[in-house]
């Protein structure tokens, strides 16, 4: 059976706003954060969409945009996390090299690309193993999310600007193992 999984990047937080590097420590939503989830669910709203099984990452950030979309039940997975970035968290964005970052924040008590690859794309691709119905919502973070598209890419689908804004939405169908990359919207800008 073909599942669909919507992973959704978190809304905007004061760390978004002050240009801070986030990683795995944490700040709240803005009050336009907050128009961004509720942009996001009348999104899903229009479509019809449903979900049969909700996750996020264990910031409260991811928490509390997933309550924004939907009422239903969810589980917080350490695995949805966003990228370690060790004891660049907190510090000026302008201190965060251009990706891909290889091993670079790992003397710093971060994260090697690889590692954050294999956690993130294990984690998703359990989540949809063991999730029963039809579609599932995971929210996550830019960074995490970025690595796994770059997993599971598609040349045909493109970020919205060159890249993944606050509650964007990245649909991916997924059988048997396999995930195809369908759509990325944006549910502040959607298009057609």
């Amino acid at each position: 059976m073909t599942q669909t999984l919507y992973l959704m990047r978190h809304g905007e937080t004061l760390f978004n706003v002050l240009h801070r590097i986030q990683g795995w420590c944490d700040s709240p939503l803005t009050p336009a954060g907050i128009v961004q989830g509720q942009a996001a669910r009348a999104w899903f709203d229009a479509q019809g969409v449903t979900f049969d099984a909700a996750f996020c990452s264990t910031a409260e950030r991811a928490a509390d945009t997933l309550e924004l979309v939907c009422d239903q039940p969810y589980t917080r997975v350490k695995g949805l996390r966003e990228c370690g970035f060790g004891r660049f968290e907190g510090q000026a964005e302008y201190l965060n090299p251009t990706p891909p970052y290889g091993d670079f924040f790992v003397p710093y008590g971060g994260e090697a690309d690889a590692t954050i690859d294999a956690r993130v794309g294990g984690t998703v691709a359990e989540l949809m193993a063991s999730a029963s119905g039809q579609a599932v919502l995971m929210v996550s973070h830019a960074g995490a999310i970025h690595h796994f598209i770059r997993l599971w890419a598609n040349a045909a689908v493109t970020l919205p600007g060159g890249r993944l804004p606050n509650c964007a939405i990245v649909q991916y169908a997924y059988d048997a193992g396999q995930f195809t990359l369908q759509q990325v919207i944006d549910p502040l800008h959607p298009r057609g």
